[in-house]
């Protein structure tokens, strides 16, 4: 009995980038749960990071979500930059493994109070702002060198497609987010959740695929080369058929002795004695 081998690898290593970042997208929009955690904030007017400033009281449950969030971005992300084959998406998934570690300093750093809830408390944190600009700094590398060598080999087709869209729309929603640093507060809360949510948009872009690049390897079996395969039977035969016709007279009479032979193994009929010709 023949059995066919499979390589394994392609399809089940897909797995290692498309099941942590899946999850992740639905953790970077943990802020969903404003609307049952009694958090007191606005969420038209607050920033997302407070709530898990110091002063808050869900302070460990949205900054553990976040910092979950950001390990399993840096697990999808270095699992993706080891099976990219091209230079510049290997360099957009090192840029997203970038997002997740700045994410982590993002947490480690938070803002010391909440601006929204308190007027003598100051919207800029210098270190919790320098973590957030990373944050934002890798995820438009990704977003360019990702959808660029997308566009480039023609895969994945919908980050070639999509993904520009989804950058400048992200692109958008950031800068509406700076009001209160420059001190035009106001629906910024609105701007970065809008924002947020594209971001998950785009984790799980590319946990789909990584899911459709992988393809089932062929068995060895049933890959036969087209060199070994047997010649067309039929057509063979058809080719001797027509030879065999071509060697007779145009009135569809035999052809004469000396005349030109039939194809080799193939002898043509003799000719009727004289006597018994007509």
């Amino acid at each position: 009995m023949t059995h066919s081998r499979r390589t394994p690898g392609p399809r089940n290593r897909s797995w290692t980038v498309a099941v942590p970042l899946a999850v992740a997208a639905l953790l970077y929009n943990a802020w969903l749960l404003e609307a049952v955690v009694p958090t007191g904030l606005d969420a038209r007017h607050s920033y997302v990071s407070e709530l898990y400033a110091e002063d808050s009281p869900y302070r460990w449950l949205f900054g553990g979500l976040e910092l979950s969030c950001a390990v399993l971005v840096v697990a999808g992300a270095t699992a993706g930059g080891i099976r990219a084959v091209d230079g510049m998406a290997r360099a957009g998934w090192w840029a997203l493994a970038g997002l997740g570690v700045s994410s982590v300093a993002d947490v480690l750093m938070p803002m010391t109070c909440a601006p929204s809830l308190r007027p003598d408390c100051r919207p800029v944190h210098p270190a919790h702002t320098l973590t957030s600009a990373a944050v934002h700094f890798c995820l438009f590398a990704s977003l360019i060198l990702i959808i660029r060598g997308a566009r480039q080999h023609g895969r994945p087709d919908h980050v070639a497609r999509w993904g520009p869209s989804l950058g400048a729309a992200a692109l958008v929603s950031s800068l509406c987010t700076v009001g209160p640093l420059i001190g035009y507060g106001g629906w910024h809360g609105v701007a970065q959740r809008c924002h947020l949510l594209l971001v998950g948009a785009w984790l799980a872009m590319l946990a789909f695929g990584a899911l459709r690049a992988a393809r089932p390897a062929r068995p060895e079996a049933e890959a036969v080369p087209c060199a070994h395969r047997a010649p067309d039977a039929p057509g063979a035969l058809g080719q001797l058929a027509s030879a065999g016709r071509g060697s007779r007279g145009t009135s569809g009479r035999r052809a004469p002795k000396g005349g030109p032979a039939g194809p080799p193994g193939v002898p043509l009929s003799p000719d009727l004695p004289p006597d018994r010709a007509g």
